[in-house]
């Protein structure tokens, strides 16, 4: 397999031959983070946190560099880094706290270019405040979401706006720091859904500025969690609920319960090893053999790629629809061919039904990973031209 960073080794689940363009739902673990997940488990570590025993402290010290290792990686200060158990479950948390003082009047500004992870926990949030949610409409067109369609959504009675750093369907990245500028303009909060950003891209999030910033580590070779990062003096004031033992100040008052010490091992060692590799590297990798992708689908008359069709501004994601056969016939053909794609909507609800899909089946999706080559490129265009 031509594989130009040459890591498809590192991950062994792909030891079963598999194609795996499924990685917008979830990539494979990386050996680094499979072995430090276990090694935890086995080291007799394995306790809770501020003991007066060894394994306690290990567990504060864990805690600790996971921390700034992961805040090293998302360019953000490792005071305002919680883990938790997905990125939904943490938006949800955020959500409900903001609810608490919202009131009739309030509003929060949405996009249909978002997950639905990033829609819905306001949308309840606000009806339990009766406040209202404001949409800023894709471009069906060009697949982008226009600043001017989310500023055009603001007013001073704006608190919070929720926007994904690059969509988990298409692979847009909207103009984040346009957004953020605008809407700190009027006073208003910004959230940013960046689990389909950090695995492609070098994230800054002091550069982008916002108040708040979702990722899931499965998304990028470790396991199953998720982290937000949020400024510490707005973290501190949340009006979070908590049970009283927990932090008043840190993330700890957002990290319900006791933390998965064993996944944070593994979160830790899966951002480690994007830092030594490089976002740079993984980035011209995968922007390579999208490249390669997506010229082959859009050379086949009976395809249709939807959102963008060029390489600007994108996450090297893309979903497309093929004339004459069902979304998920398309994905049974791959899967035969052990392709992984995915068919549906993917939780993208609000792109996928502005775009007339979501009473069509969706599309089939497939994303790439540092792990794909150019020999799994060609096998997925194989398939798919020969429908």
């Amino acid at each position: 397999m031509t594989n130009r960073l040459d890591l498809a080794h590192r991950f062994p689940g792909l030891a079963d031959g598999w194609a795996r363009f499924d990685g917008p739902a979830g990539t494979q673990p990386v050996d680094v983070a499979i072995d430090a997940t276990a090694d935890f488990m086995r080291s007799g570590q394995v306790a809770n946190s501020h003991g007066a025993f060894a394994a306690a402290e290990a567990c504060d010290q864990l805690m600790e560099r996971a921390r700034a290792t992961v805040a090293r990686l998302l360019g953000a200060d490792p005071g305002g880094l919680a883990f938790g158990p997905s990125s939904t479950a943490m938006i949800m948390r955020v959500a409900s706290a903001v609810s608490r003082r919202l009131g009739p009047g309030d509003e929060i500004v949405c996009t249909q270019l978002d997950h639905d992870a990033n829609v819905m926990p306001w949308v309840i949030a606000a009806d339990d405040a009766g406040a209202t949610v404001r949409m800023a409409e894709l471009d069906t067109t060009t697949g982008r979401l226009p600043v001017e369609h989310v500023t055009a959504q603001l007013s001073d009675r704006t608190q919070w706006v929720a926007v994904t750093g690059a969509s988990n369907a298409l692979g847009t990245i909207p103009e984040v720091g346009a957004i953020v500028e605008a809407a700190h303009e009027v006073g208003a909060r910004v959230l940013v859904d960046g689990v389909h950003r950090t695995p492609h891209r070098d994230i800054d999030v002091a550069a982008l500025g916002c108040d708040a910033y979702v990722t899931s580590p499965y998304k990028w070779y470790g396991p199953h969690a998720g982290v937000l990062w949020m400024r510490p003096d707005l973290l501190d004031d949340l009006a979070v609920a908590k049970v009283r033992p927990a932090d008043d100040h840190g993330p700890g008052r957002i990290e319900w319960g006791t933390p998965a010490y064993e996944s944070i091992a593994g979160i830790m060692a899966a951002a480690d090893f994007l830092l030594d590799v490089g976002m740079a590297s993984i980035e011209a990798h995968e922007r390579a053999g999208f490249a390669r992708l997506l010229d082959g689908l859009l050379a086949l008359d009976a395809v249709t790629v939807h959102g963008p069709t060029d390489l600007d501004n994108r996450a090297p994601t893309l979903a497309f629809t093929v004339h004459g056969h069902a979304p998920d016939a398309v994905a049974r053909r791959l899967a035969a061919a052990e392709v992984a794609v995915w068919d549906g909507h993917y939780y993208a609800i609000e792109a996928m039904t502005a775009l007339g899909l979501i009473d069509r089946g969706g599309a089939v999706r497939a994303g790439m990973a540092v792990y794909l080559g150019d020999d799994d490129v060609d096998r997925l265009l194989e398939v798919v031209a020969a429908l």
